[in-house]
């Protein structure tokens, strides 16, 4: 991908305060594209802009709620007079609590439905609204996880919401492929964002044992992938997911072989 390819291009990222967020919106804009970095924090939004400041592209700020359709509805009108127009939106916005189903809260349960699925739906809304009022040819890139396909315990929510969001990007991607906006997902494995404090060492020890490439990912990787859906070199493809998780999704890496 030449250097400055996405020249002249508007991008909006949900969840760019920081880790996968962080470096798709920072690929973005070290490939010359104007950037509205979304986040619910605004000292990450600040963070993520400073960041990026020496860019050919630029950022701009833009803290908000994606969980709302009022909050969303602003998100986009400031991102537009910022960007001067948008052809790329990435739902990357999520959140993940762990909790047994017969423990978890309703509210717990809301939070994760409202951040994963009901903001995709709304940014996605809104976005296509936008490229489709303008005729303008755009993507959008969901983010989902493993989670869409392989159930674990402690995630109903996360799970749900991951798989909603797949199947809410294959409709999309069927609704919108008239104006020409192509609606891709990119479902990452076990990536390195930093060490988190509240994450069970036993279980990201055993998620390194599924993974043939024998490594976690890095948020860049995402980003590439991320930066490829969003180019011309995918013009043919919409609807699709791409994992990119080192191998894991092929099957049992974890088990040994059946005979010797």
């Amino acid at each position: 991908m030449a250097e400055h390819g996405f020249a002249g291009r508007g991008a909006v990222v949900t969840g760019a305060g920081a880790g996968i967020g962080r470096a798709i919106a920072t690929a973005f804009a070290r490939r010359g594209a104007a950037v509205a970095v979304v986040d619910l924090h605004p000292d990450r939004v600040a963070e993520t802009v400073a960041a990026i400041e020496d860019a050919p592209g630029r950022a701009v700020a833009v803290p908000g709620d994606v969980r709302t359709q009022a909050g969303v509805e602003r998100i986009i009108e400031e991102a537009v007079r910022h960007l001067g127009h948008l052809d790329i939106l990435v739902n990357n916005a999520g959140v993940y609590p762990n909790c047994p189903v017969l423990d978890m809260p309703e509210d717990q349960w809301n939070a994760v439905i409202d951040t994963n699925l009901k903001g995709t739906f709304l940014m996605s809304q809104a976005a296509a609204r936008r490229m489709v009022a303008e005729r303008r040819a755009g993507h959008i890139v969901n983010i989902a996880s493993g989670a869409y396909k392989s159930a674990r315990r402690g995630a109903a929510h996360y799970c749900a919401s991951k798989a909603g969001l797949v199947m809410f990007s294959r409709v999309l991607a069927q609704e919108l492929a008239d104006h020409r906006i192509h609606v891709n997902v990119v479902s990452p494995g076990l990536i390195d964002v930093g060490r988190r404090g509240d994450v069970n060492p036993r279980y990201r020890e055993t998620l390194m044992t599924t993974i043939p490439w024998g490594r976690m990912g890095e948020p860049s990787e995402i980003a590439d992938a991320v930066l490829f859906l969003a180019s011309p070199g995918a013009e043919f493809i919409t609807g699709a997911v791409l994992d990119v998780d080192g191998g894991s999704s092929a099957g049992r890496y974890f088990l040994p072989y059946s005979r010797g």
